[in-house]
C-alpha cells in the first residue's frame, strides 16, 4: 500500500477529491478547492511520483486508483466525488469505474483528461516534450520563469509560484528537478497510450455512473517554432469534441438515462488554474445534482 500526500482544505457537505495533471501537484487546486468547501468536505491528492508523494513502480492507473481509494480511507473519505485535471480526469474515470462499491464515488469529473493513439499525428513528438522534461535538472531561475509563463494567463503571481514550488523538487545547491522522474515518466506515457488508443468513445462508452467532462474551449496559444503543437492540439480539440457530441446524442435519440454531461469551458487546459472559479461552479453544481 502506497498512501498519498494528501491535504485536507476542509469544509462541510458532500465530499469531494481533487487530482492534478501530469508533472503539477495538488497545490494547483489552492484557489478552486477554497471555493469548494463553502459545501463540501474537500481533499486534494498528489499523484504518485508528483509533488510530495512517494513513487510507484510499476506506474500503473490500475494501481494508482488503488492507492487512491486506501488513502481516502486513511483520511475518512471513502464517499467522495473524485475530480481531476488531465492525467487526474482520466484517474477520476478509471477510480469511479473501478469502486462501484463506494456509494458517491461512482461519479467522476474529468476536466480535460484526453489522450491519443501512438499514431495520431503528432502525438510522438507529444510525448517526447514530456519525456525530455521528466526528472529534468533545473536552473536556480527556474520558478521565476514558471510565474512569468503563468502571468500569460492571468494567474496570480503568488499562486503561480507556489504551484511551480510544489511541483518540482528543490535541491541542496538552488536548482530543482522536475517531476515525475524519468522512470515513472515512461510508464505514465505509455499508461496514457493504452487509454487513448481505444478512441474516447469506446473508452467512455458503457460507463454507467454520471460523468462530467469539461472541455477547454480555449486552445494554449502556440510558442514560436512550435506551430506544429498549435495545429496538433487544434486537430485533436475537435475530434474529442465530435466524439463526446456523438455519445451525447446517442444518449438522447436512444432515451437512456443520460451519464455523461459535457461541458465548455472559456478557458486554455490549465482551466483549474486560469479560471478556478468557473471551474469550482460547475464541480458543486454536478455534485449538487447527484442522486442522494
Amino acid at each position: 500500500m502506497t498512501l498519498l500526500q494528501a491535504h485536507d482544505y476542509g469544509g462541510d457537505g458532500p465530499q469531494i477529491v481533487l487530482l492534478h495533471g501530469y508533472g503539477r501537484s495538488l497545490t494547483d487546486w489552492d484557489a478552486a478547492a477554497a471555493l469548494l468547501t463553502a459545501g463540501h468536505r474537500v481533499l486534494a491528492l498528489d499523484l504518485p511520483g508528483h509533488g510530495r508523494s512517494p513513487g510507484i513502480s510499476p506506474w500503473t492507473i490500475p494501481t494508482v486508483v488503488r492507492d487512491i481509494a486506501e488513502t481516502l480511507d486513511t483520511h475518512g473519505v471513502p464517499e467522495a466525488v473524485v475530480a481531476g485535471h488531465s492525467l487526474g480526469g482520466i484517474v477520476a474515470v478509471e477510480y469511479a469505474r473501478e469502486n462501484p462499491d463506494r456509494a458517491r464515488a461512482r461519479a467522476a469529473v474529468n476536466l480535460d483528461g484526453f489522450w491519443s493513439a501512438r499514431d495520431y499525428p503528432g502525438a510522438e513528438r507529444v510525448s517526447e516534450g514530456l519525456l525530455a522534461s521528466a526528472g529534468a535538472i533545473a536552473p536556480p531561475e527556474y520558478i521565476e520563469e514558471k510565474v512569468t509563463a503563468s502571468s500569460l494567463f492571468g494567474i496570480p503571481a503568488d499562486r503561480a509560484e507556489a504551484a511551480a514550488r510544489a511541483a518540482a523538487r528543490r535541491l541542496p545547491d538552488g536548482k530543482w528537478q522536475t517531476l515525475p522522474e524519468r522512470a515513472e515518466a515512461l510508464e505514465i506515457v505509455d499508461e496514457l497510450y493504452r487509454i487513448g488508443a481505444l478512441g474516447v468513445s469506446t473508452w467512455l462508452n458503457g460507463i454507467d455512473c454520471p460523468l462530467l467532462v469539461v472541455q477547454a474551449g480555449r486552445q494554449l496559444p502556440t510558442a514560436p517554432g512550435l506551430e506544429w503543437f498549435g495545429e496538433f492540439n487544434t486537430r485533436f480539440a475537435q475530434g474529442i469534441s465530435d466524439e463526446l457530441d456523438a455519445l451525447t446524442h446517442t444518449q438522447r435519440t436512444q432515451h437512456t438515462q443520460p451519464t455523461i454531461s459535457v461541458e465548455r469551458i472559456d478557458a486554455t487546459h490549465i482551466m483549474n488554474m486560469e479560471t478556478p472559479e468557473a471551474v469550482a461552479t460547475l464541480v458543486a453544481g454536478f455534485v449538487r445534482g447527484l442522486p442522494d
